[in-house]
């Protein structure tokens, strides 16, 4: 058996349950590969592991910023290294959990960067002027002017002078990967039934509490459940659009999971039986264990 295990899937499918049940089995730490769960208070957005639910299995890298703090790749490559050197020092295995491929990528391959020092407000710059402004610093770029999120990200980089040296694909770590689905059609039917859920637990306070003191960081920002949410506050929209929204958006975002687990991992898929979990987690110790 490897020494480190990743479940990786689309939101909602269960990735959380089963690393805690495999934990159990293999006496392994997890550590958090999910960009949103890092942040301290952002809870039911991102449907966080609870204290109950972790049945005293060690986590990593859960509640570790606060909200209005910048956290980027670089920061959790950095940090998750660390831990996955301190937990094998340790004698334990781990497992990494979560449904950020570019975390995982970044953490596991020889993907490199040079630091970022300085974050930019790009919010008052039209998505034209942020392009014209990276084709003056590198005219190769080639970023379409619609990727609001690529465009900031890349200006801040060339801004800072930080390009990536090179995204590789020669593995760091020797590791096997999990994927877990279920059919398009139940996935979809899981995010709408989880979006409901989270209304029903408190989201929209959630999300309150941080527009009220004002908090307009990267995270509450582009966060599926808090941008939506942001948009009612303001008025913009309706309570029934920004969750229609919230339902919409995390279905394409599962889309966008499924493409890059695909193209940059060598996944091994295993369909969820809901009927059944144990089925599941027996079915994928008996993988890793082969």
């Amino acid at each position: 058996m490897k020494n480190i295990i990743v479940i990786a899937g689309p939101t909602g499918v269960g990735k959380t349950r089963l690393s805690i049940e495999l934990a159990k089995k293999i006496n392994a730490e997890i550590i958090n590969a999910d960009s949103m769960q890092v942040y301290k208070n952002l809870n039911i957005g991102t449907a966080k592991v609870t204290e109950e639910e972790k049945e005293g299995i060690v986590h990593h890298l859960l509640d570790i910023v606060d909200p209005d703090e910048m956290y980027t790749v670089y920061n959790f490559q950095k940090d998750g290294r660390e831990t996955i050197d301190t937990i094998l020092n340790n004698g334990k295995r781990i497992i990494i959990v979560g449904g950020t491929g570019l975390y995982i990528k970044a953490l596991l391959y020889d993907y490199k960067f040079k630091e970022e020092t300085v974050t930019y407000d790009f919010k008052n710059k039209s998505n034209e002027e942020l392009l014209n402004k990276i084709l003056e610093l590198d005219n190769n770029n080639a970023i379409h002017i619609n990727n609001r999120k690529r465009l900031e990200r890349t200006l801040t980089k060339l801004l800072n002078n930080s390009k990536e040296d090179y995204t590789g694909n020669i593995k760091k770590y020797d590791f096997v990967m999990i994927g877990l689905t279920t059919d398009r059609e139940n996935l979809y039917k899981i995010i709408d039934k989880r979006v409901d859920k989270m209304i029903n637990s408190g989201l929209i306070d959630e999300v309150k509490y941080f527009y009220d003191k004002k908090v307009n960081s990267k995270a509450l920002q582009t966060g599926i459940g808090y941008k939506e949410l942001y948009k009612y506050f303001d008025g913009k929209c309706s309570l029934n659009d920004a969750i229609v929204e919230i339902k919409k958006n995390s279905r394409r975002y599962a889309k966008r999971q499924y493409t890059f687990f695909n193209n940059q991992f060598d996944m091994n898929w295993f369909n969820t039986d809901y009927n059944n979990f144990d089925n599941t987690v027996n079915e994928v110790y008996e993988f890793i264990n082969n």
